[in-house]
């Protein structure tokens, strides 16, 4: 069974691309069950070019050890309309560095909160790289359109999902399963395992 090597530490990210990976022949390890121990500086301007750098890091540290597999990695955020398509990238620090959940979706609500409705359209944009063996990258990218809400609803999700509203829900009000199937880090990853099968079919 082929490994692949995500390019992340974050436990509920980790969990999220196991589920959807369920169903394929690689087994999914974080960096850190790896022995990988980076920490690469996101000093990209696109999503793009975060993933690539994020991905490429792990992947040059891999060979540097002598270890095969892929490299899985994503960068991913929230953009709003009506605030120019801020956070975007920097939808993590957006609130501060030390910035819990919390602190940003406080942020996002205060932001908004004179935007007339009809107005507070949103989008989460996901972009995975996705590094072959062979050194070669590949990027796919998925989005989800909804809008912010008025106030922070649910507890299922993380990041802004409780301020996100898809659908007449918040995603934080959206069951695991369900969110899985529409979020933008699986339209992304549904194209980065689809492109995965043909791959090793052709081998």
């Amino acid at each position: 069974m082929a490994q692949l090597i995500l390019a992340t530490n974050n436990k509920n990210k980790l969990r999220e691309i196991r589920e959807i990976l369920a169903d394929t022949d690689l087994t999914v390890v974080s960096q850190s069950e790896a022995g990988i121990f980076l920490d690469v500086d996101e000093t990209g301007t696109t999503f793009a070019e975060n993933a690539k750098l994020k991905a490429e890091a792990i992947f040059a540290e891999m060979q540097a050890r002598g270890m095969a597999g892929w490299v899985l990695a994503d960068d991913s955020g929230l953009s709003v309309d009506a605030l120019n398509g801020e956070p975007g990238v920097y939808s993590h620090r957006w609130a501060g560095e030390n910035a819990t959940d919390a602190d940003r979706c406080a942020k996002m609500l205060d932001a908004m909160k004179d935007v007339p409705d009809g107005q507070r359209g949103a989008h989460f944009a996901c972009v995975m790289c996705l590094i072959a063996p062979d050194g070669q990258a590949h990027l796919f990218e998925g989005r989800v359109e909804g809008e912010i809400l008025r106030e922070a609803r649910g507890s299922n999700g993380f990041g802004y999902d409780p301020v996100f509203g898809y659908q007449g829900r918040s995603f934080a009000e959206v069951p695991a399963e369900e969110k899985n199937a529409v979020s933008h880090r699986r339209n992304a990853l549904v194209q980065a395992a689809a492109w995965l099968r043909d791959a090793s079919a052709s081998h």
